[in-house]
């Protein structure tokens, strides 16, 4: 049976089986994700997500964007409201979870599609987000690597995600929130409690941002600058191809 591992450096054991786990995860909780996520974030993702969609809105070339890790379609419906002037796709591979969101967008075409292997051409989008996806990765690396390939030169990824945090007392909130808040109104909403204690333990067990800034520089970004959102409890990257 494929595990979820949320220690992003010990999925190297079994990288297939926790992407498998993942799918399999947010396929089932995709009836109440959207309801626990207005619940647990009282309307402050929908700040996050306009925050990155300003930060990915700076000297972008001409094309389309892209939304990976699309999940129930809450950025690309922001996304397609704010560049109504081009092009957006969104993918996620997660099927269930797109089906969720469908009914949100108009003019969005929806692509099942892992984030390390996304099933478009070399330099086909001007601007790319990835909203609480890559942590979920079984390879984060790979994740990046793929988005620097199907970006244009010039063109910008933004990642909005929980990163580990670095200061004690942002450690201390996560901890808490994640070892009694998230699990138990999870379970209350969508009676999964495995799902919810691994996303819980996923942000423990990611990178920090800082950390992720570095990988990004590894996959050939560049102008790669990051900023904490809400006292550090989300924060966003944007770095450019």
């Amino acid at each position: 049976m494929a595990n979820l591992i949320a220690d992003v450096g010990a999925r190297d054991q079994e990288p297939s089986g926790h992407a498998l786990a993942v799918r399999s995860m947010f396929d089932r909780i995709s009836p109440t994700y959207d309801l626990l996520n207005r619940i647990m974030s009282v309307g402050i993702d929908r700040r996050w997500r306009a925050r990155a969609l300003n930060v990915l809105d700076q000297d972008l070339p001409q094309g389309p964007l892209l939304d990976s890790c699309a999940g129930t379609l809450d950025l690309a419906c922001a996304m397609e409201a704010r560049f109504s002037g081009r092009r957006v796709v969104a993918s996620d591979f997660a099927r269930e979870m797109l089906v969720k969101g469908r009914d949100k967008v108009q003019r969005v075409p929806l692509a099942v599609g892992d984030a390390m292997r996304l099933p478009f051409a070399d330099q086909s989008f001007a601007g790319m987000t990835c909203g609480f996806g890559m942590r979920n990765l079984a390879k984060p690396d790979q994740g990046l690597a793929e988005a620097h390939r199907v970006l244009k030169p010039g063109g910008a990824f933004v990642v909005l995600e929980f990163y580990r945090p670095a200061t004690l007392l942002m450690r201390m909130f996560h901890g808490l929130y994640g070892r009694f808040v998230l699990p138990s109104v999870g379970f209350m909403v969508s009676r999964d409690r495995e799902a919810y204690s691994y996303l819980a333990r996923s942000m423990q067990g990611f990178f920090t941002r800082l950390e992720f800034e570095a990988l990004a520089r590894q996959a050939g970004f560049s102008q790669v600058s990051g900023e904490e959102l809400f006292g550090g409890v989300a924060s966003l990257i944007r770095m450019v191809k």
